[in-house]
């Protein structure tokens, strides 16, 4: 069993993987000021609450877009399991063809996705991930990698609008009855949660139109479960996608 963790800017989270299945999975709050004892205790609470002994781990991979966590949780793998974990970055073997202006640039947690969907979905796709910020990346015929787009996440944004003016409420991330609202928070909620919706809707249509032919669609991240159920675009849902893109790159570098 390995363990995979993917450190994002809202969530860390925790996999645990046996044969390219998730097989249990735990997340906990970012924080950059936790000490890497700190991320040592959490990884062992999620053991001791699956009732996992330490000694089935047998490595550890990790993903992050928050450096200052990266060092502590590697630090926190090393001591809890005595081994040394990958961490995804260059010298990586991916087996993705990168044709971006600056390979380096792209995230590890969007290079984690793009392995796994290769393997799981049919060619040329885009990968939603809607968390902190809303990506999108591009896939095309050969599974090349091509790039995509960042926007600002759906919380990050409702989060925007009410600290940002006078009068208008926090409001629940919620889908609205209607896309024309009644009173304040019911038009807080059509702009935020269908106008994410319409912007994945536009976006698809315009990066297929570039590309030339149909493409296929999976969404990942916390946020996408509640947004594309509003998308007038079949988009495929893969909570795990990250977790077994790890997976498959421990096993391509450490195996």
């Amino acid at each position: 069993m390995i363990l995979a963790i993917d450190i994002g800017n809202s969530n860390v989270v925790f996999g645990l993987i046996k044969d390219r299945k998730v097989v249990h999975k735990a997340r906990v709050a970012t924080d950059v000021k936790k000490t890497s004892d700190q991320y040592w205790m959490d990884m062992k609470n999620v053991l001791d609450l699956f009732s996992i002994p330490v000694g089935e781990i047998e490595g550890a991979i990790l993903s992050s877009v928050v450096p200052p966590v990266l060092n502590s949780c590697r630090t926190a793998v090393k001591k809890l399991t005595g081994k040394e974990p990958l961490v995804i970055g260059p010298g990586i073997k991916t087996g993705l063809n990168i044709r971006t202006d600056n390979p380096a640039q792209v995230g590890s947690d969007l290079i984690s996705a793009a392995v796994a969907a290769v393997k799981e979905y049919p060619l040329p796709l885009l990968i939603v991930d809607m968390g902190t910020a809303t990506t999108i990346s591009v896939l095309d015929r050969s599974g090349s990698f091509l790039g995509g787009s960042i926007s600002p996440g759906v919380k990050i944004a409702a989060e925007a609008l009410s600290g940002g003016t006078a009068q208008l409420p926090g409001i629940s991330l919620e889908a609205p009855a209607h896309a024309i609202g009644r009173n304040t928070v019911d038009c807080m909620q059509s702009g935020t949660m269908l106008g994410a919706a319409a912007m994945l809707d536009g976006m698809i249509a315009r990066m297929e139109r570039e590309l030339g032919e149909p493409v296929s669609v999976v969404a990942t991240g916390g946020i996408s479960r509640y947004v594309i159920p509003m998308c007038e675009r079949e988009i495929l849902y893969d909570r795990d996608l990250l977790l077994k893109g790890l997976a498959i790159l421990y096993e391509n570098n450490c195996k």
